[in-house]
Formats: structure tokens, sequence, C-alpha cells
């Protein structure tokens, strides 16, 4: 997790505030512990213990108000949170003979009841390991969802000494992003390079764009061409974080070297830190966008208007290569806007089948220009709704890898007992047509792939591409 969500969440946690009632029977949506499942209004007090009560809570708020919900097999969260358990006990030398999963039986609030009366079996033997049991426990309900929109947040804190214009880490970026290393690392491909160096401890270390990691703290970070937990560790989060071990190549030479690097706070270049960058690129209008942020479409837009003055484009290139979504997911449909107007961009769903359309917004003045799209594993959330859009509308061509295939409708927050936040969407995103796009992605008109190579050379070979596609 990078400074910029650690920000966001704690901030998000401080807004939040706790929405107690008196709990409704047993079985109604969101009920557990003597409290209501609700979205924080105040700011909560100080972190309490978690226990066996607020993982109750827990389960039923998702049971209760998770988009799924309604049609989920509550089993598999319960089966992930009991395995979670028994590991935890494993690892610590304490387990039980008693540590056997309770057969369920698919009911929820009697799979509940003994799964309740197995944990508290087992946890009354190992006192000393109570709180660790319950928050790994929790923490397995939460991911057996299988949402990567699905979190639970606790114990957030920020670097010391933080302020705006900080990164905290190593210091580099690399191939797979954060975004894909935090929870979604299936989408990844080898080979693992890095892309980019802000600053740090890797800026120290001479370390370069397009050079290659071989291994991360002693563990490959693929195996098969599947990528490996070990890649999380480029991207520390504090407080927890422990300098990290990195084994490089540097193919433009053949050196071949090792380096640990500690993480810390680092001042990024201003560059770094600008949500929208524009150039021009001979009578293409270039707008690089790193997030959809409030007033980003806006942005981008005064960014045309100005390459426009006094010329005449031939077309637009938007590069929305590692933007990974953004608080504002209205800013997608307002800037598609720019190209299309009566249309319907994307579809928020409950499992009703209910759904709630996003529209564009006809107020926004026509570009009237042809777009080429610049997408990779690096772009989700919003930034699929824009690339899904793109193609399904035809308004455009999609240009480089397919997006990250991590994309729902907004995420709801619930404030638990112990005054933790766990958030999740109550609505699932279709595309324009109604298509799934969380999970898949949206594939390219045309593939075209950064390599070490090109990286260390300076070279975009995607952006090359997407300029052959616009009239000259």
């Amino acid at each position: 997790m990078t400074v910029a969500r650690i920000a966001a969440a704690t901030l998000a946690l401080l807004l939040a505030a706790a929405c107690t009632a008196p709990a409704p029977p047993r079985g109604e949506a969101g009920t557990a512990a003597g409290t209501v499942c609700a979205p924080p209004q105040e700011t909560p007090g100080p972190e309490t213990a978690t226990t066996i009560d607020v993982i109750e809570q827990a389960y039923f708020c998702i049971l209760g108000n998770h988009y799924g919900g309604a049609t989920l097999d509550a089993r598999s969260l319960l089966t992930a949170g009991f395995a979670a358990l028994t590991q935890e006990l494993d690892r610590n030398g304490r387990d039980l003979p008693e540590a056997g999963m309770p057969a369920l039986t698919g009911d929820r609030d009697a799979d509940w009841a003994v799964f309740e009366a197995a944990y508290r079996k087992i946890t009354d033997q190992v006192p000393g390991l109570r709180d660790e049991l319950a928050v790994v426990t929790l923490e397995a309900v939460v991911a057996g969802l299988g949402d990567g929109h699905a979190t639970w947040t606790h114990g957030v804190e920020q670097p010391p000494d933080y302020y705006d214009g900080d990164g905290y880490g190593l210091g580099l970026e690399a191939n797979v992003r954060a975004s894909q290393a935090d929870g979604n690392l299936g989408v990844a491909v080898p080979p693992l390079f890095v892309t980019a160096v802000p600053g740090g401890a890797a800026r120290a270390a001479g370390l370069r764009p397009g050079d290659v990691i071989e291994s991360i703290n002693d563990s490959v970070p693929f195996i098969d061409g599947k990528a490996t937990p070990a890649i999380a560790a480029l991207y520390p989060r504090y407080p927890e974080a422990r300098p990290v071990r990195l084994r490089l190549v540097r193919q433009s030479t053949g050196r071949r070297w090792s380096v640990t690097l500690k993480p810390g706070l680092f001042q990024r270049d201003l560059a770094s830190l600008q949500v929208v960058r524009s150039k021009l690129l001979d009578d293409v209008a270039y707008v690089r966008i790193a997030g959809f942020a409030p007033d980003s479409a806006d942005r981008v837009l005064r960014a045309i208007s100005r390459l426009r003055e006094d010329r005449t484009l031939s077309g637009v290139v938007l590069d929305l290569r590692g933007n990974s979504g953004g608080s504002s997911p209205t800013e997608a449909t307002r800037l598609l806007s720019a190209f299309v107007h009566g249309k319907v961009t994307a579809y928020h769903c409950a499992a009703d089948g209910t759904c709630a359309t996003s529209r564009t917004d006809d107020t926004v003045e026509l570009l009237g220009l042809p777009l080429v799209v610049l997408i990779d594993r690096g772009c989700a959330s919003a930034c699929e709704h824009f690339g899904s859009a793109v193609k399904e509308l035809r308004l455009g061509r999609l240009v480089g890898t397919r997006t990250a295939g991590a994309i729902a409708g907004s995420a709801q927050a619930y404030l638990l007992s112990d005054n933790t936040t766990l958030s999740f969407p109550d609505r699932h995103h279709l595309g324009p047509g109604r298509e799934v796009v969380d999970r898949i992605g949206v594939p390219p008109d045309h593939f075209v792939s950064l390599t070490p190579q090109d990286v260390a050379a300076g070279r975009d070979p995607v952006l090359a591409k997407a300029l052959t596609l616009l009239p000259k």
C-alpha cells in the first residue's frame, strides 16, 4: 500500500463514525453483536481489539449489503476464515486437536452458530493469541469474497513526518504495479523489471529503468510464468516494512548484482505528482492521466484546448497506463462525454438484476477529434470504465495490453464495533454493452507491450503504434 493510499484510508477512517441501533432479529441484513452495520458518519473512537463479535458483525454485514450477498454461499467465507485461523495456530506452534472445521449446512445462521462455538473453544485455549487469531480470521473472511474492492481497514499508520510531496517505499516502480501487487497478481506477466526510479534508496543505489529483477528477498518473482507473492515486497507498507534485497541484471551490459534497499520517505519529482500532463506531438494532443481525481476531466479538456490554440489537431492520445482509477468515478464519464453524447457508459447492478445507468454528460462540449487510448494491466477501476466504453461505443482505438480486470461499483464503507472500517461495493459494474469487465479486463484493439530493452532505451512502442492510427 502506497503512502497516498495509506493517507486516503486514514482520512476515510477519521471522517467515519459509529452508527449503532438496536439489533433486529437474527438473520436480518447486517446485524451482529447488538449493532447494525451502517455507513459511518462521525469521527470514531480509537481502535479496540478485534473479537469474535466483530467478526460476526462483519459476516452479516457482508451477507446483507454486498452486491452478491443474497446469492453467496456463506460457507465459503467461514471456510476461508477457519483455514486462516488454523494456519495461524500452526505458524505459532499451537495447533490443537480440537481445531477441526465444523460441519456446515448452508443455513447462514446455523452455520455461524457452529463456527462461533468452535472458534471460542479454540481461542479459549490460547488466550495469548486471541487478538492475532481474530485479525487473521476476519482478513480471510473478507478475502473469501474474492472481490478486489472489498477491504478491511485496520491498524492504519502513516510514516513519521509525512508531508505533501513525499513518497514512501524503495523509490522504484516496476512493470508489475503497486495496484497489481496489492491483491491482483494474477494478471502480472514476466519478466519483472524497473520502469522508473523516482527517488529514495533505489536512486541512491544506482538502479535504472530497464533493470530486470531476478529475485526479491531470495525468492523469484515468477514460477512457470505465474507471479509470486514476493513481488509485493517492492511496495512496502508502513510500519512493518523491512529492508528488501534485490538481485538484478542490466541486460545492456550483462552486469548482475545484489542490493539491499531500505524503505523510507523520499521527495518525488514534481512531474510525477501531476495527475494530468500534456504535450504536443506534431499535430497530436498527447495527455497522460495518472488517475481520475476530482476535476481531472476538466483539466484534460483544458490541456487539449491549449494545445489546440492556433493549430489544427489531427487527433488525441490519452495515456491511461498505470491509471488505477481514483476517488471520482464520475470523472471518467465526464471525459467520455467529450467524445460522444446520448449514450450509456456503464451499468451498476444489484444482485436482484436491477441496474442504475451511468450516462454521458451532454453539457460537455464535443471535441470532434479522433481518439486513441493507451492501456495496460495497471489500468483499473474507473480507468476500465473509460476503456470499456471507448471500445464498446467505438469512440476510438485501444493500444497496449489488457486492463487489470478490477472494477466494481463504488465501495461503501461500514464502521465495525472495534472502530475499524469494512468496505465493499453494493453493486457490480457492467460495460455499456452489459459486458462483464471485472476479473476479465478490457482487451486492446492493438496488442503492444513494453520490454526491458524498450524502457532502458527510452523507447515507447505503444505510443508509436498509437500515432500511426491517427490521420496524418
